[in-house]
């Protein structure tokens, strides 16, 4: 099937969304087995003890602990307004940040960071200032220091779109904003769930699909199932992902052409291929790719490829460098849980 699809269904009871692009799976979005704080959930958190040598403090949520990063100045018995920023490993502590974003498809609202401005991925100048514009008006009379953007999903929308979204979030940010910082743990916003998170942050969709069983209409299980297998690369090459409970490893593999230029082919395919295969996975944490042997002349060019895929997703990931064996490291932000959870009974 030709096109992007956005399907919306279930897997094992639990609400999931799927993005296919011409009949391949893109993305793929469950919601967690348990009743764990979702990414995006607003709560007040209760400063419970300092951890010396770690620049943080934990904190008590209304359900479990968090975790905050580079905190000073709080003392214990101390509550905040923090939002859950991701998914904690095993047996570790939620992570969760002070700077709080309100989120819809079209608009980001910023407490603490003033400043009215519209996505740099719309370009067109009058575009730009027509819904500046709807932005100047929608955040008329806001509070001090309560900024907001513009989303590139508006480019286009129909004004009152725009204008009812912003007004939607700038009462949800001023109603929590006004809770009073101390006081026991307790949850203002839920994270957004799969069906939830696919409206906002994917592209507008040449077709939706929510009828019950549409995942099997469309072969979402066997897209699903062929994940625990290599990825198949142009030219006879594959890509083997294997998560372990220290680092994710790939290994790439040219096929029966082992010759330079193979291997830099395949290393080029894999590199772009790479974004997809981890975020279909859920995988996060610390990345080491086993390129194919290429010369080192090469690397660059290899580094700009993946770098530049890398940009074009959702999940923050950050390139470090070469290990002495020749492997590439990459560290990607925890934003999602490992498939193999989501999946589990």
């Amino acid at each position: 099937m030709k096109g992007r699809s956005i399907l919306l269904d279930e897997i094992g009871g639990r609400k999931a969304a799927a993005l296919m692009e011409d009949g391949r799976l893109e993305d793929l979005l469950i919601d967690p087995p348990d009743e764990r704080p979702m990414p995006g959930a607003i709560c007040r958190g209760v400063v419970d003890r300092q951890m010396k040598g770690q620049g943080g403090v934990f904190l008590r949520l209304p359900e479990g602990r968090a975790f905050l990063r580079q905190a000073k100045g709080l003392r214990p018995g101390q509550g905040l307004l923090v939002q859950v920023t991701g998914y904690a490993e095993e047996g570790k502590a939620v992570p969760v940040t002070p700077r709080i974003l309100f989120k819809s498809r079209l608009a980001i609202l910023t407490p603490e960071a003033p400043g009215l401005n519209v996505s740099r991925a719309i370009r067109d100048e009058a575009e730009r200032d027509r819904l500046l514009e709807i932005l100047h008006d929608g955040m008329e009379g806001a509070p001090e220091g309560l900024g907001a953007i513009l989303r590139s999903a508006a480019e286009g929308a129909d004004p009152e779109a725009v204008a009812e979204d912003i007004a939607a979030q700038r009462a949800l940010a001023e109603a929590i904003l006004s809770e009073p910082a101390d006081g026991v743990p307790e949850l203002f916003l839920d994270g957004p769930d799969s069906h939830a998170l696919a409206w906002r942050d994917w592209p507008e969709p040449d077709d939706l699909d929510d009828r019950p069983g549409c995942f099997d209409d469309h072969g979402v299980p066997e897209a699903i199932a062929a994940l625990a297998g290599p990825e198949a690369l142009p030219g006879g090459g594959s890509v083997h992902v294997e998560p372990t409970r220290a680092l994710t490893a790939v290994d790439v593999n040219t096929g029966a052409d082992s010759s330079p230029a193979a291997g830099l082919k395949a290393n080029i395919a894999a590199a772009r291929a790479l974004p997809r295969l981890l975020r279909l996975r859920g995988l996060a944490g610390q990345i080491v790719v086993d390129f194919a042997p290429m010369p080192k002349k090469d690397r660059v060019a290899l580094e700009q490829v993946m770098k530049a895929a890398f940009r074009a997703d959702a999940v923050e990931t950050t390139f470090v460098g070469w290990t002495p064996l020749g492997h590439a490291e990459l560290t990607r932000k925890r934003e999602r849980l490992p498939l193999s959870e989501t999946l589990a009974p």
